[in-house]
């Protein structure tokens, strides 16, 4: 037999050390508060409407880095430029260079503050969204307090100047608008059109906000079902500028109020609307005509001279042309019915 081979132990093998790419070892250097910062969301977006701000902005850039830097929280500033004409873009840009937590997004022209809103409302990444005037009235300092309100369990908080800087002639008709929307539509807070609020991310991706509706977005938060509080804020003279309101601004908010009562309630059911007043007018003129006729018949008065017998019939007239109307809405509605979408607040499944 042939001799048997002596068998020898494997040389001792060493296992070669894989080198880690020079990103992932910078990486896990560096310590584990700042990998933790890096990957943290976003807590509050301030969206910040503006149209020819120039000397303002860096004065409010200045005190928005200050109070959200004290709040520990990861933060974005959006400005929107509405199509400014002075040099508020270039203001603007100097500041995003100088704090990357600045974002800037520039409209081609002035498309109006509920545009701005709506496109300041789609960038922002935050869990709170808050939006404040660039005049330097609305007081940064007031967010720290917005938030704490908004963490009692509302959804939007609204902020109410209770002491407001302005002359007479804008706080009057403010005053009277507000009544009247508060009236109609039961929302018990007194500043509608405060350009300080704060919000939760749901309530501002659900809503939409065109056109002048910006005045109601508490109203067509509190429709989806959102709850709604407010919070005493401090309000300042204005600084720079002045005031591009005028008193045609209160004339478009009644306006834009039919408009949202209107869209909101009665959309999808115009027979509810047109039909009311149709009804009203239908019956007035009814029971008017149906008493003269009683009266004639029996003899008490004579319908030749009666201005009042022309009023009931245009009464009832009017009041079916109303009821027609909603009937014609009824149908275009069912014809060009969308699936409806409903604020959701929670799913357990």
């Amino acid at each position: 037999m042939p001799e048997e081979k002596k068998q020898t132990q494997p040389a001792k093998q060493y296992r070669r050390k894989r080198r880690q790419p020079k990103s992932q070892q910078q990486k896990e250097s560096q310590p584990a508060s700042s990998r933790q910062t890096n990957t943290r969301k976003t807590a509050i977006s301030v969206v910040v409407p503006l149209y020819n701000e120039e000397t303002s902005l860096p004065e409010l850039a200045e005190e928005l880095k200050s109070v959200l830097g004290g709040m520990g929280m990861p933060y974005e500033i959006i400005f929107i430029d509405d199509g400014s004409t002075d040099e508020s873009f270039k203001v603007l840009r100097d500041l995003h260079r100088n704090n990357k937590r600045i974002k800037v997004i520039r409209l081609r022209k002035n498309f109006g503050k509920s545009a701005a809103l709506s496109l300041g409302f789609q960038n922002a990444e935050g869990e709170i969204v808050i939006t404040l005037d660039a005049d330097l009235q609305d007081d940064p300092a007031e967010i720290p307090n917005l938030v704490r309100e908004l963490k009692k369990g509302y959804d939007v908080v609204s902020g109410w100047k209770k002491r407001r800087r302005d002359p007479i002639t804008k706080t009057i008709p403010s005053r009277l608008f507000n009544f009247i929307v508060r009236l109609f539509t039961g929302i018990k807070i007194h500043d509608f059109n405060c350009g300080l609020k704060a919000y939760r991310k749901d309530v501002i991706k659900k809503i939409r906000v065109y056109g002048e509706l910006h005045r109601f977005i508490p109203v067509l938060a509190h429709w989806q079902g959102f709850s709604i509080g407010e919070k005493i804020v401090q309000h300042r003279n204005r600084k720079y500028g002045k005031t591009k309101f005028g008193i045609t601004r209160f004339l478009k908010g009644f306006l834009d109020f039919i408009t949202v009562i209107f869209t909101t309630r009665f959309a999808t059911r115009p027979l509810h609307l047109f039909g009311s007043i149709g009804l009203v007018c239908f019956f007035t003129g009814f029971f008017i005509d149906a008493y003269l006729t009683i009266q004639w018949f029996l003899g008490n008065i004579a319908l030749s001279n009666r201005p009042l017998l022309l009023a009931g019939f245009l009464l009832i007239i009017v009041g079916v042309q109303f009821l027609a109307i909603g009937l014609l809405g009824e149908m275009i509605s069912r014809g060009h019915h969308v699936k409806e979408e409903y604020s959701i607040r929670d799913i357990l499944d």
